[in-house]
């Protein structure tokens, strides 16, 4: 049987803390990681190589997490529609609902355990178990 190709998550944060700890922990589960800095390298990384799964802090220079998800859902294109999950030390149930209305698929509070994020990476990107 053929290996699967591993599916590949695209990190938005601006910390590198965040980025080095979710990479680390979805490298160690199986998947392809490629990083972002802000919402606007993330579109331009986007444009060239599609991710199966989008993990998006809120708060970021040039282009924050939710302006982001309101660009990238406006587009006429299949990565439009890719799984977001939001992560951000905000836990208002307002932060929730922004997240939602922008085009999250879920939100999560920081910190998420490494068990956390590899669980929500394969229900959100159809990975098999």
């Amino acid at each position: 049987m053929a290996d699967l190709a591993k599916k590949r998550v695209l990190v938005i944060d601006d910390a590198s803390l965040v980025r080095m700890y979710y990479r680390d922990a979805l490298e160690r589960a199986g998947y392809e990681v490629d990083e972002a800095l802000n919402g606007l390298e993330a579109l331009e990384k986007l444009l060239v190589a599609p991710a199966d799964l989008l993990i998006v802090d809120v708060n970021m220079p040039q282009m924050d997490g939710l302006t982001f998800l309101k660009v990238l859902r406006r587009q006429d294109l299949p990565l439009a529609a890719t799984p977001a999950l939001v992560t951000s030390t905000e836990a208002a149930p307002q932060d929730k609902a922004a997240a939602q209305a922008a085009g999250a698929n879920f939100y999560l509070v920081k910190p998420l355990t490494p068990e956390m994020l590899a669980d929500y990476a394969g229900r959100m990107s159809g990975r098999p178990a």
